[in-house]
């Protein structure tokens, strides 16, 4: 309806590809083989943001690459509580431990997206939310990683706000699309700036 071209995501993120088909947006998936966990430790002392939007914009610039002429958009999430960052969870006991962290604490959540063309950043842009984790019981940790062990090892912060992950909460401040994990207002007015949607 509105795409003039069809972009290439490079994410397998169910909820990313929820977000795009929702907005009607044209796209391909096509992971990108970034190491994350490299650059991050490159950037150890950059700000949450900023990592943020260096591994975006390397996983556009990644898949872009590979698919001249094609226009590439990467995205991704870091979450921070207390001044810590926190990767997704290798492990149930491992997501155990970050839920006993972020109880009764705020939880910065960073999402950011970049556009590449011909393996050149064209754009790149975040947004943020603060989301307020209530108390935790150990109890509810166990029956909460019964219900959502594996699906969250894919999500940092171990939830899935769309899922059973809005019970970590008691309050959100921020844009929905920025804690679903994509800046998608910011990311819509990057595609009409680059022509891939009637404006």
């Amino acid at each position: 309806m509105v795409s003039r071209e069809t972009i290439l995501l490079a994410s397998n993120s169910a909820s990313r590809k929820a977000m795009l088909s929702a907005a009607q947006i044209a796209f391909e998936a096509i992971p990108a083989d970034v190491d994350e966990r490299a650059l991050e430790a490159e950037m150890a002392d950059g700000e949450p943001a900023e990592i943020a939007q260096a591994l975006a914009a390397a996983k556009a610039a990644a898949v872009s690459a590979e698919n001249p002429e094609r226009l590439v958009l990467g995205s991704d999430s870091l979450v921070e509580v207390e001044g810590q960052r926190f990767d997704k969870p290798a492990s149930r006991e491992e997501a155990a431990e970050h839920l006993r962290f972020f109880s009764g604490k705020v939880m910065t959540l960073h999402s950011a997206a970049a556009l590449a063309r011909d393996g050149r950043i064209v754009w790149i842009g975040g947004d943020f939310a603060r989301l307020m984790v209530r108390d935790l019981s150990e109890e509810f940790i166990a029956a909460y990683l019964d219900a959502e062990w594996p699906a969250v090892s894919y999500c940092v912060g171990v939830f899935r706000i769309e899922g059973p992950g809005v019970h970590l909460f008691e309050r959100i401040m921020g844009d929905q699309f920025t804690v679903l994990g994509m800046p998608l207002l910011r990311v819509l007015a990057a595609l009409r700036e680059e022509g891939a949607l009637v404006s």
